[in-house]
């Protein structure tokens, strides 16, 4: 093998071992401005986009041992790699396939060694980032103890006592 080829594989490897997804996307007819946006788009989500030959990607994949996604390698694909938020990939890709006015932009991806449809790529492009996520399971721990603070806080106001609110000074003299 050319030792090119080999070491455009080994980089591509490297990539996609270091990361916990790969998004395949079609991007014929796409624009240079339009590509460039996807791109900043992607780097702020933590996520980089590079266009490879498929048949370098195919033999990457490979010998990282993820799973067969060959059959969706053809034409111009760009390949998605990222250090964690695959929502936000996803949703920078889906964005940018609305302001591309394209409507097949996903082929296939990988999340965690295990192969993604066209579907389940689309549904995981409509989910919050990671930290939106993270924020609202934050809430719902928090709420039930919220909920027996205000409880607690409307008992003692019942009872003639300040509540919460009081200072600790009165609180204490009583």
């Amino acid at each position: 093998m050319n030792p090119n080829k080999s070491f455009i594989i080994d980089e591509l490897y490297e990539r996609v071992n270091s990361s916990p997804f790969v998004i395949v996307v079609d991007y014929t007819g796409t624009t240079v401005p339009q590509f460039a946006g996807l791109r900043d788009k992607l780097r702020e989500s933590g996520a980089e986009c590079h266009v490879a030959k498929n048949t370098y990607m195919r033999a990457a994949l490979n010998k990282a041992g993820l799973p067969d996604i060959g059959s969706e390698l053809k034409g111009q694909t760009a390949f998605i790699t990222g250090e964690n938020d695959v929502c936000a990939a996803a949703g920078a890709v889906k964005a940018f396939a609305k302001d591309a006015d394209k409507k097949d932009v996903f082929k296939a991806g990988i999340l965690d060694g295990e192969a993604l449809d066209v579907a389940k790529l689309t549904t995981l492009a409509s989910l919050p980032s990671r930290e939106v996520l993270l924020a609202q399971l934050l809430g719902v721990i928090n709420e039930p103890g919220t909920q027996i603070a205000r409880v607690l806080n409307e008992k003692v106001k019942a009872d003639g006592g300040e509540g919460a609110s009081a200072p600790a000074e009165e609180v204490s003299a009583e």
